[in-house]
């Protein structure tokens, strides 16, 4: 096996791997989102593209009762992965209302959606009659353009294949330039650009695939230079597999960074939450379950359910102010050393033992003023309140509620 083919079959099980990671957003996600549909349908298309190109099933395909059998499949999911690409792209920079000043890009996005599938349906057509009829096909080949060269059959059946790969590439490198230039966030940049650059080296594959077969009708090389060709740009080809594939990925590892994290402040805010539904069961959706139940409710969100915790809390503290006195708040800092998270948890702890202890409720206590300007900066305070709570003991709470500066009269 040569290292040519050992890249092959790596880049087919990279697509493969991201086509299998995508595919339940694919399948089960919103009937409205198309993006995700067919950027899983671009995946899984050149993923069986790329298999038709690996070594064995390669010459597995070409030695069948259709030789050469394997370049049909390959371009036919290749067609379907094109056709699937621009789809995505419509679904992205299509989607202005048809009045009032519509950019350029989005004006030639629409354009090719009224184009693409017809001219995929048309290249299919084509390429079928062509690879039937004039395409010598009398032995199986293993490197096809190499085999081919100086042959007009095969350089016209290819020459259909790349104007309609070359346009595609085309179209997605200006499109994706685009929305690097505009995107705000590094990981969509990164990934936006990674892909740009694959379609551009998708633009000089298909450009120089096709000079090379139509010089070569005219002028045919030696076998040697052919196959050198032929190796070349494809190791081009997958170079421009693995970035794509890379690139389209980089957004949704950071989603899935995203939702680790969010997970991972679940599972430090469950013990605080827990104990406060607990006292206040009224105040969830649901009954608090234990972490591992609550981790694995896949119906809500993760930044949804963290949302709802937080909410939870905020309201259980809420209630939890008619149940001490002001001076609660004054003797936790005083025992914390300052204000803070290890303050809000004594002040949380302290305010749960009184509750539970048959305080009466009476007006709202003060609490410490909360500076989180978004939903990241709140989970975080949170996080460290929760971390202090679960090494706040009933006897600190009890040591709070007793201290001097804590005690006096509770309006019944």
């Amino acid at each position: 096996m040569t290292p040519l083919d050992a890249a092959g079959y790596l880049i087919a099980g990279l697509m493969t791997a991201v086509a299998l990671w995508r595919m339940p957003a694919a399948l089960w996600g919103d009937e409205e989102d198309r993006r995700r549909r067919a950027l899983w349908g671009c995946y899984a298309g050149f993923a069986a593209a790329l298999w038709t190109k690996t070594r064995i099933v390669r010459i597995g395909l070409n030695d069948s009762p259709v030789t050469d059998l394997s370049v049909l499949i390959k371009h036919y999911t290749a067609t379907v992965a094109i056709l699937a690409i621009l789809s995505y792209i419509v679904a992205i920079y299509g989607s202005y209302a048809d009045a009032g000043d519509v950019p350029r890009h989005v004006r030639f996005a629409r354009l090719i959606q009224q184009v693409a599938a017809k001219a995929s349906v048309a290249t299919l057509v084509l390429l079928t009659v062509l690879f039937f009829t004039v395409v010598d096909r009398s032995t199986p080949s293993d490197r096809f353009v190499a085999d081919h060269a100086g042959q007009w059959g095969a350089t016209l059946y290819m020459t259909v294949f790349y104007l309609y790969l070359g346009a595609a590439s085309a179209v997605c490198a200006y499109q994706w330039a685009l929305a690097t230039g505009s995107a705000r966030r590094l990981h969509l940049r990164v990934g936006l650009g990674m892909m740009t650059f694959a379609m551009f080296i998708g633009v000089g594959y298909t450009v120089s695939r096709t000079l090379f077969l139509w010089i070569s009708v005219v002028d045919r090389p030696g076998e040697a230079f052919a196959l050198r060709f032929d190796e070349i740009t494809e190791a081009a080809q997958l170079v421009l597999f693995a970035f794509f594939a890379v690139g389209a990925s980089v957004p949704a590892c950071h989603n899935v960074a995203r939702r680790a994290k969010l997970w991972r402040a679940q599972a430090r805010l469950h013990p605080l939450w827990y104990e406060l539904m607990t006292a206040f069961p009224e105040q969830p959706f649901e009954p608090p379950r234990s972490l591992p139940r609550e981790l694995t409710r896949f119906g809500t969100p993760a930044d949804l359910r963290i949302d709802r915790w937080a909410a939870d809390i905020a309201d259980a503290v809420e209630k939890l102010r008619h149940y001490v006195p002001d001076a609660l708040l004054p003797a936790a800092e005083a025992a914390a050393g300052g204000p803070g998270p290890v303050a809000d948890a004594l002040w949380i702890r302290a305010a749960l033992v009184a509750r539970g202890a048959g305080a009466t409720a009476g007006p709202a206590a003060a609490v410490a003023a909360q500076h989180a300007t978004d939903q990241d900066g709140e989970i975080a305070r949170l996080v460290r309140v929760a971390a202090a709570f679960r090494t706040a003991t009933g006897q600190d709470a009890r040591r709070i509620l007793e201290s001097p500066a804590a005690v006096e009269e509770h309006p019944a």
